[in-house]
């Protein structure tokens, strides 16, 4: 099952839903989990990791490999992100979902230009709306967040200071 599993993240065009996997295996969620949990293993020190988000999986190349990757496809470095967009994409990291109001109240300044640049950027995306008043968006982090700065997952953000 390991070896289907990894077929059809190879050939998958983003992330797949556990459920998703369970139905194609034809088995439940625990196996999908234990697959991928051997897939890691069997799979450590390799070219490729597997991302998970929430629900979802995807294959990726692993860090590392990005500058060979990036030479190799003829990639160039879209840019760095600026000291703002990386304060508010580390504020939505670590307390999503987070709406804009809430942003700006640890922020202490206007978030609207850096929370757009974030969304056309791919790092944050909308992923609901908040039961108040005027329902604000939510914002998340998104696969492409964890793609850009290497992470397996959101459990290895580094732990915020006291």
């Amino acid at each position: 099952m390991v070896r289907i599993l990894e077929s059809l993240l190879f050939v998958a065009d983003g992330p797949v839903a556990l459920e998703q996997l369970a139905r194609i295996l034809d088995v439940d969620r625990e196996r999908v989990e234990a697959a991928i949990s051997q897939w890691q293993v069997d799979r450590a020190g390799s070219g490729l990791i597997i991302q998970r988000k929430g629900n979802e999986v995807q294959m990726v190349t692993a860090p590392e490999m990005a500058p060979y990757v990036e030479r190799f496809l003829g990639i160039q470095l879209s840019g760095r992100l600026s000291p703002a967009a990386l304060e508010t994409l580390g504020i939505v990291a670590y307390r999503q979902p987070v709406t804009r109001a809430q942003v700006e109240a640890i922020r202490g300044v206007n978030s609207e230009g850096v929370l757009g640049t974030l969304v056309a950027r791919g790092l944050v995306c909308e992923v609901g709306r908040l039961e108040a008043a005027g329902r604000p968006i939510l914002y998340g982090t998104t696969f492409e967040f964890l793609r850009y700065f290497g992470l397996r997952d959101l459990t290895q953000l580094p732990p915020l200071p006291d």
